[in-house]
């Protein structure tokens, strides 16, 4: 009975250990918290990542993985600028736009008159596809995601993200 416990603890500690890891990728290199909010942490720029936090491990990874950018748009003004955004509120003269070409995300208001033009882009990669997680930083960013949304640490192994 003593071992079970003894390697229930070490479990947990390995579990909290990689959560740890797993949010300082979420908030720092992996930037993942530039567009994405999660436990009060990050900036609401793409999608609501809590959905997926009750996914397989591999499902998760598949997600971060993912290079859709159907909502990206390259943005060209007229003063020769030009930069990847996801586009927010828009009014009569002006539109939200959050320019992923800064690391986090930059809001900028841009008068309508000033936009030459918005186009569908397929050159902008999602950071983690760009950057190229490794298997174990894949696995600790999992594992923070699930944590985040269930409350629960349990460790995530490199190849369930495989």
């Amino acid at each position: 009975m003593k071992l079970w416990v003894v390697l229930l603890l070490a479990q947990a500690a390995v579990a909290q250990q990689q959560t740890e890891r797993g949010e300082a990728l979420f908030t720092g290199t992996a930037g993942c918290s530039g567009c994405h909010a999660l436990k009060g942490k990050g900036t609401a720029v793409g999608p609501d990542l809590n959905g997926i936090g009750r996914l397989s491990p591999q499902a998760i990874a598949m997600a971060v993985h993912s290079t859709a950018t159907q909502y990206v748009q390259m943005v060209k003004l007229k003063s020769g600028d030009s930069f990847a955004a996801m586009p927010g509120p828009k009014d009569d003269s002006a539109v939200q736009l959050w320019d992923l070409s800064k690391t986090p995300p930059e809001l900028r208001k841009v008068d309508k008159a000033d936009v030459a033009s918005m186009t569908n882009t397929d050159s902008w990669k999602h950071p983690p596809a760009a950057n190229r997680l490794g298997d174990q930083e894949m696995a600790d960013v999992v594992a923070w995601i699930k944590y985040a949304v269930t409350g629960v640490k349990k460790e995530v192994s490199p190849q369930e993200v495989k």
